[in-house]
């Protein structure tokens, strides 16, 4: 088929798209809508009739310094020019040691080795993989179990669903290939709110009962994103530090939602002022632009998988330490370093509070909670994906409602206009007197 625009998707693409592609968490019978959108620039999404959408989501978490940067832009131009792709195995290039060099020099101190990832679901499947290895290498290899917290959301690969929360996750569906891990309660104690000690009896219980055959606990710190947009206590997330350190048990933190400054902190443990012993990032780090995540651990637990008896890591994707996604993180992190985000997020977290304030006496509304860059209404009931998706649509903004939670994560450049524009739509739309119930959408890892 041919067309006169091959940047413009038309009505012709839109059946074929319909009818033939999956998109993430669809039906190939009943599928969502799906909006063609044919350019981006800054904080707004260019649709097929020429509309622009102010993007509430940073198209999943990921895009905090906006589209078409030029720095970001420029950096992969070049990139592509010079050098798109080339095996990591037995070769390396500038891209991928300027990109390691920035995560050891932002991230803790302990974190000095750095594997570079497909996406954020690979680089929790590495850094399990890490984990187990690590007591191969330490003569324990019966230390198999990863402990975490239920309403987690690690990614949709196997190991990663492993994790993810038993009840709302996707275990029953894929019976017995998936690995039964330990769950924990979820934190309950607030950010921002008196830490209750009593929370960690279980938890602890579980460290005490099952601390030998435990290779890691693995969590996203503070924020609990696609299990529901929960903020927790730091006080949680330091305690857990405490408990892997007297029971022998390796710390994961899954930070790819959470990293780069979403949550007020350059790094969400910071809040909590810890180390992980492996850490997981994604999203952001390319600032949205190209897929890549990276697993960065310790000196010990790199010494620890090289002593196992394979004698090397094993896990080694063909795309991995891509040079052109390498650039593009290269060009986001020293984006970051600048330290705009600081006064971005800060501004964005003062907007969202004042601004949805309100929305805590709507009957619909159960909840209202703001974290940095992060604005959430709790709804009384699931949501009908589609037909709000529809409803933002019409109110010139892009926000993507899952299960019972009409959120936003914009990009960090956005401006107080766009911001009230996004913060007026969700109160519009979650104001209504009955809203429209249905099954909800899910978040993907990449």
């Amino acid at each position: 088929m041919s067309r006169d625009n091959q940047s413009t998707t038309n009505s012709i693409d839109l059946q074929f798209d319909k009818d033939h592609l999956w998109h993430p968490y669809t039906s190939m019978t009943n599928a969502l809508p799906a909006y063609g959108v044919v350019a981006a620039e800054g904080v707004e999404l260019q649709l097929q009739d020429g509309s622009k959408l102010v993007d509430g989501t940073s198209s999943w978490w990921a895009c905090i310094h906006g589209y078409s940067h030029p720095k970001i832009v420029a950096a992969m131009q070049q990139q592509t020019a010079q050098l798109s792709h080339v095996m990591f195995g037995g070769i390396t290039h500038r891209p991928a040691i300027e990109l390691a060099r920035l995560l050891v020099e932002l991230t803790s101190p302990k974190l000095t080795k750095v594997f570079l990832a497909d996406s954020g679901s690979i680089s929790v499947e590495v850094a399990m993989k890490m984990a187990l290895q690590y007591w191969q290498g330490r003569a324990k290899p019966y230390k198999q179990k990863i402990l975490t917290i239920k309403n987690g959301y690690h990614g949709d690969t196997f190991a990663a669903m492993s994790v993810c929360d038993p009840e709302g996750g996707m275990h029953t569906m894929f019976g017995e290939l998936v690995t039964k891990q330990l769950f924990a309660p979820a934190p309950r104690s607030r950010f921002g709110e008196e830490f209750d000690p009593q929370e960690l009896t279980e938890i602890a219980q579980l460290f005490e009962d099952s601390h030998q055959q435990i290779a890691a606990v693995l969590v996203e710190p503070i924020m609990q994103g696609a299990g529901g947009m929960r903020f927790y206590h730091p006080d949680y997330l330091a305690a857990l530090r405490k408990l892997c350190d007297k029971y022998n048990v390796l710390l994961i933190l899954d930070e790819i939602a959470t990293g780069f400054g979403r949550t007020g902190k350059l790094f969400a443990y910071e809040h909590s002022d810890i180390e992980a012993d492996i850490l997981c990032l994604g999203k952001a780090l390319t600032g949205g632009y190209i897929s890549l995540a990276a697993t960065i651990c310790s000196d010990e637990v790199a010494q620890g998988v090289s002593d196992s008896p394979a004698g090397v890591f094993m896990h080694g994707p063909t795309f991995m330490g891509n040079p052109l996604a390498c650039a593009a993180a290269v060009a986001s992190l020293e984006l970051i370093k600048e330290n705009h985000w600081q006064q971005q997020i800060s501004a964005i977290e003062a907007q969202l509070k004042m601004e949805l304030a309100e929305a805590a006496d709507y009957s619909n509304v159960v909840d209202v909670r703001v974290l940095g860059g992060v604005g959430v209404l709790e709804m009384s009931s699931t949501l009908n994906t589609a037909e709000l998706q529809q409803q933002f649509v019409d109110l010139g903004v892009w926000i993507r409602p899952f299960s019972n939670l009409i959120y936003i994560m914009p990009p960090y450049c956005i401006s107080s206009t766009d911001l009230s524009k996004l913060t007026n739509a969700m109160k519009a739309v979650a104001k209504q007197s009955s809203l429209p119930n249905a099954s909800g959408d899910f978040i993907s890892h990449g």
